[in-house]
């Protein structure tokens, strides 16, 4: 069966579900069955819907198949691994043939994934991932500034227009509809995350050294990417 690539704000939330659980019991496994169920019913304040948890389970299913490409950065240079988050699954097929779509009960992260979420995951704070679970590019802006903003020098750290529009202004032409766009979900952002001293103008970004969302692991953990699918 051809299956598609993982898409939108419920790909990156069964993502962050699965560092969150992987990383709290110390291992690969994950047991998404009713996991899953429970983690949306936190994120959305209420019971799924059986077509919401059918969504999502297809982002699943999608991410389970999806092959990857992680760049680290490492002092003046980069590591580069290809590879697969999900190493293994087992599935259940849906009951409607017609639905097409196969529902992966337990998950394998790889090894490499695993191993590298374990050496740089960032915690994130879970009542940050249901205000902005409307948005893909506001989860991504969320998770980068994350990762960034408690190791930007004292300094600060200046980032242009092109730049943020090449890593994140996928479907944007033009570079000022774009930077509307990316400020209008920069302020729900920093409503989440209150702790990002993040300034803006006409030539970009400056960030500030900042403290993480939260002190420690704890439920959602998110691995650091730079690239906006």
């Amino acid at each position: 069966m051809e299956i598609g690539l993982p898409y939108g704000p419920k790909a990156r939330l069964i993502l962050m579900h699965l560092n969150s659980e992987a990383l709290r019991q110390n291992g690969p496994a994950v047991d998404v069955e009713s996991s899953l169920t429970a983690f949306v019913r936190r994120i959305q304040a209420r019971p799924p819907t059986g077509p919401e948890i059918r969504a999502y389970k297809e982002q699943l299913t999608r991410l389970s198949a999806a092959m990857v490409r992680l760049a680290i950065g490492q002092g003046d240079h980069a590591l580069q691994v290809d590879t697969k988050i999900v190493g293994a699954f087992d599935l259940w097929f849906a009951k409607d043939a017609r639905q097409r779509v196969l529902w992966p009960s337990t998950v394998r992260l790889s090894l490499d994934y695993f191993q590298s979420l374990k050496r740089h995951a960032v915690p994130l704070d879970e009542r940050a991932l249901a205000a902005l679970a409307h948005s893909a590019l506001a989860l991504d802006m969320y998770c980068w500034l994350a990762q960034r903003l408690h190791r930007t020098p004292a300094a600060g750290q200046f980032i242009p227009w092109p730049a943020l529009h090449e890593q994140f202004g996928q479907g944007f032409g033009l570079i000022r509809k774009f930077r509307q766009f990316f400020l209008e979900q920069l302020g729900q952002v920093r409503v989440a995350y209150p702790e990002a001293k993040v300034d803006a103008d006409r030539r970009g970004l400056t960030l500030w050294p900042s403290a993480p969302p939260v002190p420690e692991r704890v439920r959602a953990v998110h691995l650091p990417a730079s690239d906006h699918v």
